[in-house]
């Protein structure tokens, strides 16, 4: 399941990473309004399966912040939790093994075993979407740092005093490279270039709150010169990113997820060049692989559930020991 502020995916997965079947519900406001809708969802897809095969656990991919131990989630922005044992009251109400993840790990996971990443011993996930999410594959596994909470690449500094971010630091990456970014530079270039643009400026009028970064990359789709600029943007800070992160961590690969890059064939070339450019020791150093999410929006859902499945063999593995 891929619990998110505005819905909760879910998704009955087989053993190769196939999706079988979905179903979703609104994201509640209210902590046990939303665990309900979690238990309900759950029934909903064992009752459509109950004669093709058992289901045998949970994952849970979050917005938010995991306990290492991966059984509470201790603060989601979106959502009503807060240091809340999500995992053990989700078993106790479905009776089935229940673990959790950060989104972003969770679809770095999905990835990893069944996507572009597949077989990667280091790899960088960027999911841009309303902001950036990331997650860090090191020695093949999932790195979360000492809390849980790694790695918050999103809220790199990239520009000091820069545009504000709700995380109440000033300048961080995803505030020039997401979705919510993608708006805001195409509301600037507006104003600093008015009469330039054609299909964007039409499709506002002038309303700046209606502009979205789906809007932007429709009309850039349509050749409107201020959309073009705007995705032209965030390509350059999507590479000024990647080449920061693999100056620290030195990927084989990256993933690039979120909605934003179902885009990618508008900035993905022209991001890559220019990390290719920028990248301390280029051309003289192999470049990592940058590619996009093979899973889609369904690589936290997967990802959620390969780790269930995880959990669902240990019992019978540590059984089969004994035994």
């Amino acid at each position: 399941m891929d619990v998110g502020g505005t819905s909760v995916r879910a998704g009955v997965v087989d053993e190769t990473g196939s999706v079988l079947d979905t179903a979703r519900v609104g994201t509640p406001g209210d902590e046990g309004a939303l665990e309900d809708s979690i238990a309900g969802v759950i029934d909903e897809l064992r009752k459509r399966h109950a004669g093709a095969g058992e289901i045998g656990a949970v994952g849970l991919a979050v917005a938010g912040f995991v306990r290492t131990d991966r059984r509470s989630v201790m603060f989601a922005p979106h959502l009503a939790w807060r240091d809340a044992p999500v995992a053990d009251r989700i078993s106790r109400r479905v009776g089935l093994p229940v673990t959790l993840e950060h989104d972003a790990n969770a679809a770095t996971i999905g990835e990893h075993r069944f996507g572009s990443a597949r077989g990667a011993q280091v790899a960088v996930l960027i999911a841009l979407g309303t902001g950036i999410g990331a997650g860090l594959l090191l020695g093949g596994r999932t790195y979360r740092g000492a809390h849980g909470v790694a790695p918050e690449l999103g809220h790199l500094t990239v520009v000091p005093g820069g545009r504000p971010c709700s995380c109440g630091k000033y300048g961080c990456w995803e505030r020039y490279c997401s979705g919510t970014a993608l708006a805001a530079t195409a509301i600037e270039q507006l104003a600093r270039h008015p009469g330039t643009s054609t299909v964007l400026a039409r499709e506002v009028l002038g309303d700046p709150g209606s502009v979205t970064g789906r809007r932007v990359a429709g009309a850039a789709r349509d050749g409107d010169p201020i959309a073009l600029k705007a995705m032209a943007e965030l390509a350059k800070w999507l590479g000024e990113g990647l080449a920061l992160v693999a100056d620290v961590f030195d990927p084989e690969v990256v993933v690039i997820a979120g909605g934003v890059s179902e885009s990618a064939p508008l900035f993905l070339d022209e991001a890559r060049e220019h990390y290719a450019s920028i990248l301390t020791g280029s051309g003289h150093r192999p470049l990592a692989r940058i590619r996009t999410a093979q899973l889609g929006d369904d690589a936290a859902i997967v990802g959620a559930a390969a780790l269930a499945m995880d959990v669902a063999a240990a019992p019978k593995a540590a059984a089969g020991a004994v035994g």
